[in-house]
């Protein structure tokens, strides 16, 4: 299971770096990308980061934090979406590929909590 959350949140940090790329460069828009581009990539870092976890509890820690960090990811997209800054197409996209990544460490929290 970790190496899913790992590939997957990988492939969504890039996609969370691109899209405040595109954000930046056509939409002149700084703010809120900055904050996008610190949530969504902390997410598979603290992921990453749990690989060397120093005892269960260290680990279920950061795949805590990464949780966290989907959960303000979640935020960012909808207000970037509600001000026009994403399109429904782009919204809807990106939303469910940070749902499948809540989804997936909310499971492995679970069973992990439950041990």
């Amino acid at each position: 299971m970790e190496h899913v959350i790992e590939q997957k949140s990988f492939r969504f940090a890039v996609r969370i770096v691109n899209l405040c790329k595109h954000l930046r460069s056509t939409k002149k828009e700084y703010t809120l990308s900055k904050q996008l581009l610190r949530s969504g990539t902390s997410i598979g870092a603290n992921v990453a980061e749990a690989q060397q976890a120093q005892s269960k509890a260290d680990f279920i820690s950061k795949l805590s934090i990464s949780l966290k960090e989907t959960t303000e990811t979640k935020y960012w997209i909808r207000l970037l979406r509600a001000t026009d800054y994403m399109n429904e197409t782009e919204y809807q996209s990106i939303l469910s590929d940070c749902v499948e990544i809540e989804k997936i460490l909310v499971s492995t929290l679970k069973t992990l909590k439950e041990q």
